[in-house]
């Protein structure tokens, strides 16, 4: 009767401590850092109370939170995602946009759908989730950019806009699992607005990161939720639209935020943050126009099929690069002028004001542009190489980002609860290099040589 009482008090026990409902494989790591990123929440919803964000609110009252935090140059999803798991911009991580023009081969990268838009091709220098992968915790990234393909993910599903990469770079273990326990579904991927874009829901990213953290229990996790950010750009921000999609962005967060104490305990950190802010938009400004009507390009209808100048627009910023190296400086001068004349554009940095922006020369690094153009609030960039210079934006077109990292309105959002965090603490303004070396701190990673440092006011003892 001993031994009975004795085997029923280890099972007792065993089952205490099992606290996923899919049957975890693991221990939970000693040290976790939980990471969601709210893409597009713009750090003046925090004085917002049209922006229903209770659980976002009430993490910031129980830990740790910025008044604003200042991206990098262009702000816009890529670069910036990029810098807050390597605390560096992008002149040293090498991520200058969503896109970049490949000068060699003398082409546009769409980083989601190229195949250039792979991690080891792309980031030029280690990552969080490196640096956790090489001290022994496991990884996981859910949907965050500029991951597509990493060697140092354990779980992952890409940020892509089509089932094809989907499967392709999606862990295959990850997608047996999330089907065989009804947390995954193909017919998750769904059509995105008028454009042919596939996506997953961000429900359907939520339900497959809980999964990661309930069964796997990663050091390291990462997850990016677009919602927000989709509907800003269609309806524009501080509208009932990007309210609702506010509203159910915290939804998510609150979900991650029960499972993570479920799971982890006292062991884990939850961090909340945006990548950058959003402006309203009421103008479009095109470049390319101006750029025919220079002489400067050649077109067919509305494509640009040659001359010495190619703009990748990012938003509210665009990259010009200068394929005539031959006559590069006459092409500078005559494009400066030419853009600084233009409505709309509120600066041209010059590529030896660039490292002002946090990116590096061309001759340093080839996706740099040879110009940035940053436009006016309320005024984006588009590609369009017909018609006027200068219209108003169209219907589904009401908001953007890229600007300029200095105007307010691109102030991301910031927030730290949980193990190592001081509770309460109000940080003022922050910069989101300083992500990355605060959470090497949390994890005890090796992180050297990082633009930022750590956000010591935010932690405890």
């Amino acid at each position: 009767m001993r031994w009975i009482i004795i085997w029923l008090s280890i099972v007792c026990l065993v089952c205490l401590a099992t606290p996923s409902a899919f049957g975890a494989d693991s221990e939970p790591a000693e040290n976790a850092v939980v990471i969601v990123s709210v893409d597009g929440l713009a750090a003046f919803y925090w004085d917002d109370p049209r922006a229903e964000m209770p659980t976002i609110r009430a993490l910031a009252k129980e830990g740790a939170s910025a008044t604003a935090m200042t991206t990098v140059a262009p702000t816009v999803t890529w670069p910036n995602h990029t810098t807050l798991i390597t605390g560096v911009t992008p002149a040293r991580h090498g991520v200058v946009g969503n896109d970049y023009y490949d000068r060699a081969h003398r082409r546009p990268v769409p980083l989601m759908t190229d195949p250039d838009g792979l991690k080891e091709r792309l980031v030029r220098v280690p990552t969080l989730y490196d640096l956790a992968k090489a001290r022994g915790l496991s990884t996981a990234a859910i949907r965050w950019p500029a991951t597509r393909g990493a060697k140092n993910l354990d779980w992952t599903l890409p940020d892509v806009f089509s089932d094809e990469l989907l499967h392709e770079y999606s862990t295959p273990e990850l997608m047996k699992e999330c089907k065989a326990a009804g947390v995954w579904a193909d017919g998750e991927v769904v059509q995105a607005g008028t454009r042919e874009l596939r996506v997953v829901s961000d429900e359907a990213c939520t339900r497959v990161f809980n999964f990661i953290l309930e069964r796997h229990r990663p050091g390291l996790a990462l997850l990016h939720v677009t919602f927000v950010d989709h509907e800003e750009h269609l309806k524009g921000p501080r509208t009932a639209e990007a309210y609702t999609a506010i509203k159910l962005a915290d939804e998510q967060v609150r979900s991650v935020w029960e499972t993570t104490k479920r799971v982890y305990q006292d062991k884990a950190t939850l961090i909340v943050l945006s990548d950058h802010g959003f402006s309203p938009v009421e103008r479009l400004v095109m470049p390319n126009v101006a750029l025919h009507d220079a002489g400067l390009i050649e077109t067919n209808g509305d494509q640009v099929t040659g001359g010495t100048v190619h703009v990748i627009v990012q938003g509210g910023a665009a990259l010009v690069y200068i394929l005539d190296a031959e006559h590069r400086a006459d092409i500078l001068a005559r494009g400066k002028a030419l853009f600084s004349s233009l409505e709309g554009v509120a600066k041209v940095v010059e590529s030896s004001q660039l490292a002002h922006h946090g990116l590096a020369e061309p001759q340093t690094d080839p996706r740099s542009p040879d110009l940035l153009l940053f436009a006016k609030e309320g005024w984006s960039f588009a590609n369009s190489a017909t018609g006027a210079a200068t219209t108003i934006a169209p219907v589904d077109r009401k908001g953007a980002h890229g600007h300029d990292e200095h105007l307010p309105i691109m102030d991301a959002t910031f927030v730290a609860w949980g193990r190592g965090i001081e509770a309460g603490a109000r940080l003022g303004r922050i910069a989101n290099i300083d992500v990355a070396p605060t959470v090497a701190r949390l994890l005890q990673l090796p992180l050297e040589g990082a633009d930022g440092k750590p956000l010591t006011a935010a932690l405890s003892e």
